[in-house]
């Protein structure tokens, strides 16, 4: 296993700054607002010459209240350090220890794990007055540095240096295992409470996900790395996307845009419906949005445990589906119950199918050939008393597949033809289900460059 540290401490500390510093890119939200980061996270770091996995956990509160959030947010940080190597734990140095701190750092002994204390917040220009009070904690000097303008970062390498190297030897045979491997990326998305998180939790079979009746529990989209039956897959588990209109905090615009990032990022978007309240407005954005991106989509109807009527249900979501989503005829539909861990298989299935299709290539023989017989049972239309004449096509890339066609009136052509075309290509080539994309190219006149040489 690649050498692995967790990044711990209180709320609001700058732990999620420090990870964001690490990774090198602004992945964890950051804000002014306590206990932003809920299920932790986890990312490749670089610090100088060293190279290591990093988590970035929820900040740990003493004696959350039973069954709250703040005390899923402990479970989850636990099961992040019973996993890592070393603890980095984070303390504010402006405002200095605190009895939280003393707390926590009695919790982290406990685990067994060797730990680097750092003092963040102390920027170069004064040592904050706290900072002297913080090696009382036992674990040695604190390392100061400022998570926000990457000071101390030197040396917090140093500090980290001689466990990772101590642990290199072991890990140079797991740190290479699977590069090479394509991973299938997968962003599971959909609106507060669909049980997208559950979903997750369901597939890895673990409680990796932080889940509750809440809605809105997830705000950062979480990766999760996993293997279904030889596939290399990537996970990520986003917010609730609402309605762009009820949106009115900052964190939750933050979340809002991870999510749709992430939908932007991956391959395949796992729709999550609520089977009770299945293909709301927010429903059909979100799948819109992914089929704008030229994403592959599969619509997963959730709690269909609950559903009494099945067949009547399901004729209804299909209609429903097949109307709102005309642009893209077939979009998988699969009803599942994320938390009794039913139609799961069935769901993956329909995953990797889409993925193939949104990966597939047609050879420029088969779609001229293809062309040619649409063209002679279905003329173009004439327009300007002229006749539009399709000349030939190409696949030009996959990831949608996208299409250009060679015609000579490209401006004139109706978009009802294009709907035509498109619907041939889906049911001749197995494409239903996945966004199509046309390029329309304007054939060359023959007879310009003679004009022009006669001129």
């Amino acid at each position: 296993m690649t050498f692995t540290i967790a990044i711990a401490g209180r709320p609001n500390v700058g732990k999620s700054t420090l990870y964001n510093r690490l990774i090198g890119r602004k992945m964890a939200l950051v804000s002014d607002e306590p206990g932003v980061t809920r299920d932790w996270r986890e990312g490749d770091a670089k610090l100088f010459d060293l190279s290591f996995r990093v988590l970035d956990t929820a900040g740990l509160e003493d004696n959350p209240n039973q069954d709250s959030i703040a005390e899923r947010m402990v479970e989850q940080t636990n099961r992040a350090l019973a996993q890592t190597d070393v603890i980095v734990m984070v303390v504010d140095g402006r405002v200095g220890l605190t009895a939280e701190d003393k707390v926590i750092a009695r919790k982290m002994r406990k685990t067994g794990k060797p730990i680097i204390l750092v003092a963040n917040k102390c920027e170069s220009t004064r040592i904050p007055d706290g900072v002297d009070e913080i090696g009382a904690l036992g674990f040695g000097e604190p390392i100061l540095i400022s998570a926000v303008h990457g000071d101390g970062m030197p040396e917090l390498s140093e500090a980290l240096r001689p466990y990772i190297e101590a642990a290199s030897d072991d890990d140079d045979a797991d740190i290479h295992a699977g590069e090479g491997e394509k991973q299938l990326h997968i962003t599971i998305a959909g609106r507060p409470n669909a049980g997208k998180s559950t979903l997750i939790n369901s597939l890895i079979g673990e409680e990796r996900m932080m889940t509750g009746p809440e809605p809105g529990l997830t705000r950062d989209a979480i990766p999760v790395l996993w293997n279904y039956n030889g596939q290399p897959m990537r996970l990520v588990d986003t917010a609730g996307l609402r309605r762009r209109a009820r949106i009115e905090k900052e964190l939750e615009k933050m979340s809002a845009h991870e999510s749709l990032r992430a939908i932007r990022l991956a391959h395949v978007v796992i729709l999550v419906l609520d089977a009770n309240n299945a293909f709301d407005k927010q429903d059909l954005t979100i799948a819109h949005h992914t089929l704008q991106e030229g994403r592959a989509l599969v619509i997963a109807i959730n709690k269909w445990d609950t559903v009494k009527n099945k067949r009547e249900q399901m004729k209804i979501f299909r209609e429903h589906a097949d109307s709102s989503l005309s642009q893209v005829s077939g979009v998988p539909i699969v009803t599942i119950s994320a938390l009794k861990g039913e139609g799961l298989d069935r769901l993956m299935q329909a995953v990797i199918s889409i993925y193939e299709k949104w990966n597939m290539r047609v050879t420029t023989g088969q779609l001229n050939r293809w062309l040619a017989d649409m063209e002679d049972n279905h003329p173009p239309p004439i327009t300007g008393g002229r006749r539009i004449k399709l000349r030939y096509m190409t696949q030009v890339k996959a990831r949608p597949p996208t299409f250009a066609l060679w015609l000579n009136k490209p401006i004139d052509l109706p978009d009802s033809y294009q709907r035509f075309l498109t619907n041939g290509l889906r049911e001749m080539f197995g494409l239903q289900g996945v966004p199509l994309r046309w390029l329309l190219k304007k054939t060359a006149n023959p007879y310009e460059n003679k004009k022009n040489e006669d001129e």
